[in-house]
């Protein structure tokens, strides 16, 4: 059975960076398709950033909202069976608990309900 563990979150001040890890066990990661979500008090779960599989089945593309491009990046270490969320310039509306979250469907959308995985979240918090 696929378990996420999400590691990586914590207090930030704006313009700072963080990294958000994934660890997976049960499952091999590269075979899935991987997303990052947030949800911020009183919003909806969103996704900020999604990478198809990297078994041959897809090419490894990569999707990000509007509100992180050029600022969030997300990649693979399959030898450690983990996918990051590199977080730069982080601004106070990046504030949410970030999850990870799997599918074993071809990339799609980078939206929760396509999604069947899910880790417990990790709390980001950016303020001065």
């Amino acid at each position: 059975q696929l378990q996420l563990v999400e590691s990586g979150g914590g207090l930030v001040q704006p313009g700072g960076s963080l990294r958000l890890s994934c660890a997976a066990s049960g499952f091999t990661l590269d075979y899935l398709t991987i997303g990052w979500f947030r949800q911020a008090p009183g919003k909806e779960r969103e996704g900020v950033s999604c990478i198809s599989s990297s078994d041959g089945s897809s090419d490894g593309s990569t999707y990000y909202a509007d509100s992180v491009k050029g600022r969030f990046t997300i990649s693979r270490d399959n030898a450690k069976n983990t996918v990051y969320l590199q977080m730069n310039s982080l601004k106070p509306e990046d504030t949410a608990v970030y999850y990870c979250a799997a599918t074993g469907r071809l990339f799609r959308r980078c939206v929760a309900p396509d999604y069947d995985s899910w880790g417990q979240g990790t709390q980001v918090t950016v303020s001065s």
